[in-house]
């Protein structure tokens, strides 16, 4: 009776309800993460298998890794236990980040084995390219990742949940892999800055400070699971919900691009979207099926009505252009690039962007840029072959 009154208390206000041990607790608020403490719920509870990973200080990628497998419907209604005690963790109908095991056949996904060197490539027979070693979090979504997304979106074509499931190994998954691996961004030179926000920084300072040696780490788990869950849903909704629709605009624009320039070259988007990823995956695909595309130029309006031409990286998050603007335009404004010949320019931004007043300029302007381009190429110089007018 006292442990229902201490339950119902504290479900009121948020806090995690730690029962019968302190290793095993229950979901946090809001309220997907707690149990209804009725006699028949805590009976069901009890009866659910139990999640396994280890105690003492947490981490970003088993706190994804536990959170990730409570979204499927076998594990919604489990437990987690963190202990190393491998009689107790014999006990877990999986376990993850601890043990030394990894066998897939058994639910036991640990990677700090000295042995262990799988990644999404290796473990998958070559299907995905990534080679970043795996942490728990990169296991876990491997083997359960395209289910956990089909639960959470409530989706069921398979196309979409192929894009989603590499998509998001991309965007988040990957990046915890790698610092929980120690795995630097940079190969051959120190980093020039710091990055102390990211998501497995913000779940390590959850940690309980050095001088509160007596925190219950067990509730300050669950809270990591509820940060770095949160985050997980959040992007993935946005790639479902906000990325995902710009593909079929960018498919469209392929199709009509040589209604756009003779070259098939340049395109053309009705409108501003995430496009370049969706590029460089759809000239991927055609590769594959045989027919080549290398887009230079990327036409578009801006949220102002100015019209727009953004040249086409050489790799997604690239700063290199595959054919920049000419030199003679970069960095200069408004009255400067009118006085260059251009009649209607607002700005050029670098060697990036350039934006135009009118569709008339807008056009001619592009057009004749692709063709310098294009003679460029064809005389093998890496500079363009001309200057605007004075």
């Amino acid at each position: 009776r006292m442990w229902k009154r201490l339950i119902l208390s504290h479900r009121s206000v948020g806090h995690i309800c730690c029962l019968a041990s302190s290793t095993t607790y229950r979901r946090s608020l809001p309220s997907r993460f707690y149990f209804a403490m009725s006699e028949p719920a805590a009976k069901k509870a009890n009866m659910a298998p139990i999640i396994g990973t280890h105690d003492g200080q947490f981490h970003c990628d088993e706190a994804l890794a536990c959170f990730l497998l409570k979204q499927l419907p076998a594990y919604k209604d489990s437990t987690v236990t963190r202990t190393r005690n491998p009689e107790k963790l014999a006990e877990c109908a999986i376990v993850v980040d601890v043990g030394a095991v990894h066998d897939p056949s058994k639910n036991r996904f640990d990677h700090h084995q000295r042995d262990f060197d799988g990644t999404m490539s290796s473990l998958s027979d070559g299907k995905y390219p990534y080679t970043t070693k795996l942490s728990s979090a990169g296991l876990v979504y491997l083997y359960f990742g395209r289910d956990i997304i089909a639960e959470i979106l409530q989706e069921k074509e398979d196309k979409v949940l192929d894009i989603l499931y590499k998509s998001m190994y991309e965007n988040f998954v990957e990046e915890i892999d790698a610092v929980d691996n120690g795995i630097s961004q940079h190969e051959d030179s120190e980093a020039r800055y710091r990055v102390t926000s990211t998501i497995s920084a913000r779940v390590g300072r959850i940690n309980p400070s050095w001088r509160n040696e007596d925190a219950d780490r067990d509730v300050l788990f669950g809270q990591a699971m509820e940060l770095v869950g949160t985050e997980f849903v959040n992007m993935l909704k946005f790639y479902h919900q906000d990325w995902l629709p710009a593909r079929k605009l960018v498919e469209d624009a392929l199709e009509a691009r040589f209604e756009v320039h003779d070259s098939g070259e340049m395109i053309y988007l009705p409108q501003t979207c995430p496009w370049k990823a969706h590029l460089f995956q759809l000239e991927e695909e055609s590769a594959a099926a045989g027919e080549s595309i290398n887009i230079k130029y990327a036409l578009f309006t801006d949220q102002h009505g100015k019209w727009r031409v953004m040249c086409v990286p050489i790799s997604p998050g690239s700063f290199t252009s595959r054919k920049p603007l000419p030199e003679a335009w970069r960095g200069v404004r408004d009255q400067e690039v009118r006085r260059g010949g251009w009649q209607g320019v607002v700005k050029s931004c670098s060697w990036l962007c350039n934006s135009f007043r009118t569709r008339r300029v807008f056009q001619a302007v592009s057009s004749c840029m692709l063709q310098a381009s294009l003679a460029a190429m064809k005389l093998g110089k890496e500079r363009w072959p001309w200057q605007p007018h004075p």
